[in-house]
């Protein structure tokens, strides 16, 4: 069975619950200790699970708490309403899932703007709240979009272009190239509200301040937000936690605000620590490897040429060609980016010879790529790899063209004497890596 098959396998059964008039959708799966998820801006329970990353976050989530997620009235599977809910009424909807569920009390987990709504909740219904997650949150809308020329830009953006899945880079900088995930970022906008149903929330949005009531949460609370968020500024988080009384903050490195990307795993350590008082048996070792990343030149151009069946069958035949290449030369997969792919090798002249037979063997199916290959020290953890090494061959692989190998300096060094030939390709700045670095042309 494949990967997304067994992801798509985990999605629980959507139920609803009655909150005066209202029907809100909702899920409940795992087990554990029961975790109230107020989602962000806009959601869509079923839509989470075809991410096949972000399910299986979720998974892991379930894996130590039984997690009850939902739709707030006026988003994704909820029933859409006439005015625009206050924070009142969507309190109202998370004690009527509570209820349906049978649940008397439980820790609620607030991600983005649904964190405003949980800390708020916490505050209203200690009774019900036995310790309170917020992740990216804020208290005060200026930490998410802080001057009227931002907020005006993304009203813009919703009136124009919700659905396409452009908003992706404010949201996962990093992966502003990975063409499936804002695919699927794009289906997300649409099935989480109409455009009109979304400006009317950001409006609401905007009027956002529980800066007052912080110092009314009395129960266990733990703040995680990312150092370089660069969708809500991680001075939204130090205020929750210096408002909240006895708050811990943890900061993870990173920019993606996307819970389920890069700091993901670290995200569910600390909160599995924190609810459950044991630590996740996530096991994090550093080693040297080097890292390839593999692109498809062209993929936009080419789903426009192609249609999306055309692409589809591409894309096969490409991952196929790809994972053959990995297995002759030992590379070990990591994952795929939606057109291209991220693997690590024992050795940097392997690394070089299996991306040169990439390149060639994609080239006779008339498929152009670039590839980038770095050494350095990565983490191992789980099933991925992280740290700087990573994003240092993903930004050589987008310095390349068509067909272009390139290697850092230090590739190049390390493998002096094995024959391989380069050519220079001058020094660049990496966008957030320090320095600038110097860059080769493998030569096939």
């Amino acid at each position: 069975m494949s990967k997304s098959r067994e992801v798509s396998d985990m999605q629980p059964t959507t139920h609803y619950a009655k909150s005066g008039d209202v029907h809100v959708a909702y899920q409940v799966f795992g087990e554990g200790r029961d975790l109230v998820m107020a989602p962000g801006f806009v959601s869509h329970i079923e839509n989470y699970w075809d991410e096949p990353r972000f399910a299986r976050w979720l998974g892991k989530l379930g894996s130590f708490c039984r997690v009850i997620l939902f739709d707030k009235r006026g988003t994704g599977l909820s029933d859409r309403v006439a005015h625009l809910p206050v924070m009142d009424e969507r309190m109202d909807d998370v004690r009527a899932v509570m209820d349906a569920v049978g649940i008397e009390s439980a820790a609620q987990f607030g991600i983005s703007e649904g964190g405003s709504l949980a800390a708020l909740f916490a505050a209203s219904h200690p009774e019900r709240t036995q310790s309170l997650v917020l992740y990216g949150a804020f208290a005060r809308f200026l930490h998410w979009i802080a001057t009227d020329e931002e907020f005006e830009a993304l009203i813009s953006y919703i009136d124009e272009h919700w659905g396409s899945g452009a908003s992706l880079p404010n949201f996962a900088p990093s992966k502003a190239d990975d063409a499936a995930l804002q695919q699927w970022w794009g289906k997300f906008e649409r099935l989480g509200a109409s455009p009109s149903a979304a400006m009317a929330l950001m409006r609401m949005n905007r009027e956002i301040d529980i800066s007052g009531i912080l110092h009314s949460i009395q129960v266990p609370t733990l703040v995680l937000h990312l150092t370089d968020d660069t969708l809500i500024s991680v001075e939204g988080g130090r205020e929750l936690a210096a408002g909240i009384p006895h708050a811990r903050l943890v900061e993870f490195p990173g920019t993606d605000h996307i819970p389920f990307l890069d700091a993901g795993d670290w995200i569910l350590a600390e909160m599995r620590e924190f609810l459950t008082g044991s630590r996740s048996s996530t096991v994090i070792d550093r080693v040297l490897s080097t890292v390839v990343f593999t692109d498809i030149v062209g993929s936009t151009a080419r789903v426009d040429s192609r249609g999306d069946l055309g692409w589809s069958d591409l894309l096969k035949t490409h991952d196929k060609t790809v994972r053959q290449e990995l297995s002759n030369f030992r590379g070990k997969e990591v994952k795929t980016l939606g057109d291209g792919f991220l693997a690590t090798f024992d050795g940097p002249a392997r690394a070089i010879h299996c991306a040169s037979a990439i390149r060639a063997s994609l080239q006779r199916l008339d498929v152009p790529v670039r590839i980038g290959v770095h050494t350095g020290e990565v983490e191992l953890i789980d099933d991925d790899v992280r740290g700087i090494a990573v994003h240092i061959a993903s930004r050589v692989a987008h310095l390349g063209r068509a067909d272009d190998v390139l290697v850092s300096r230090t590739v190049k060094d390390l493998v002096a004497g094995s024959g391989i030939k380069f050519e220079n390709f001058g020094t660049h700045t990496l966008k957030g890596i320090p320095e600038k670095w110097q860059i080769f042309r493998a030569i096939s």
